[in-house]
């Protein structure tokens, strides 16, 4: 499948080597403001087109688009993708508000031939198997997930720089870049919650350099440490009354312990080295195979997650320049 890609940064050129590495993905154009960018991306890999009109991109041959650009361009772009007949991959977060749902839904119905993913990567891993096979055998009583790790942007941020992450122009923050991921490894998990609130640490600039979230279940709480301001070294907790499953993070699964009255056993299995292999080649398969069952289901988790994500954002000041007015 040829794959067109919006996005020049490290995260689009990891996707585009798990992609390559399925064998059933070829880079074959990449979307960029500027062309150097672009065929710096383009050179790394040693074939693809650089466009930097965005209608010519989308009128190309590719099949298949993957969307990593600023969150808050994510569902304008996919929806434009959709309407040009491609199956589309979208970078966390989907949307930067629930109301465009609908939207994406309408372009969708309007293209049934169209799949859509987003591109939650902790997802397919098989540690979150793992984890999911774990609370479907035994009775929950809450959790702790905890996703906090220093930007690699936030130096620049504090020398008066503005970076895209840290604006609500592109709808950054603690919460849109890994507080999803802890929502979307709850939602999966754990089912809706009955409520949803968040305790944002918003900076000058309007988003949130970190926060605490609650989702309250019928009979458990689940709590969410979400932070792009420092690094949290302390582990991840799912509680089974006595005994209790301890890991790194949702977004990264590298280790997960289950700690009883016995003596601590690991349940890690192996993943590989790029983290992104995994989803691309359920993408791949599913493409390939046609499989609309796969797709409706992730669907469905995606606009679950969505939904908990503007709920958790109703009463604080956490506002974008994106919402709606």
């Amino acid at each position: 499948m040829l794959l067109g890609t919006i996005g020049t940064n490290w995260i689009t050129k990891q996707f585009i080597q798990a992609a390559e590495q399925t064998g059933q993905f070829e880079l074959a154009a990449v979307y960029s403001r500027h062309v150097a960018t672009g065929a710096a991306l383009v050179d790394s890999f040693g074939h693809g087109q650089v466009f930097t009109d965005f209608g010519d991109f989308l009128a190309s041959d590719v099949s298949v688009i993957y969307i990593a650009s600023p969150n808050a361009l994510h569902a304008q772009q996919a929806i434009a993708a959709i309407n040009a007949g491609k199956h589309v991959l979208v970078e966390k977060p989907l949307v930067t508000h629930p109301s465009q749902l609908a939207a994406i839904q309408f372009a969708l119905d309007a293209h049934p031939e169209v799949m859509l993913f987003e591109a939650m990567r902790q997802l397919y891993d098989p540690n979150f198997a793992v984890i999911s096979d774990l609370i479907a055998k035994h009775p929950v009583s809450g959790a702790t997930l905890t996703y906090m790790k220093y930007s690699s942007r936030f130096d620049a941020y504090l020398a008066g720089e503005d970076p895209n992450i840290f604006t609500t122009k592109f709808a950054g923050g603690a919460l849109m870049d890994l507080g999803v991921y802890l929502v979307s490894s709850a939602v999966a998990w754990f089912g809706m919650p009955q409520s949803a609130t968040y305790l944002p640490h918003l900076l000058a600039s309007g988003v949130d350099g970190d926060g605490v979230a609650r989702l309250q279940y019928p009979d458990f709480d689940v709590v969410l440490r979400m932070g792009k301001t420092t690094n949290a070294h302390a582990a991840s907790e799912i509680y089974f009354g006595r005994d209790t499953l301890s890991f790194d993070s949702p977004g990264e699964l590298n280790d997960l312990t289950w700690l009883s009255a016995r003596s601590p056993k690991s349940l890690s299995v192996p993943h590989a080295d790029n983290p992104m292999i995994e989803e691309a080649t359920f993408f791949a398969q599913a493409l390939l195979t046609d499989d609309h069952a796969a797709f409706e289901k992730q669907w469905r988790l995606a606009q679950q997650v969505h939904q908990v994500m503007g709920q958790l954002r109703q009463g604080t000041n956490l506002i974008f320049d994106t919402d709606p007015k």
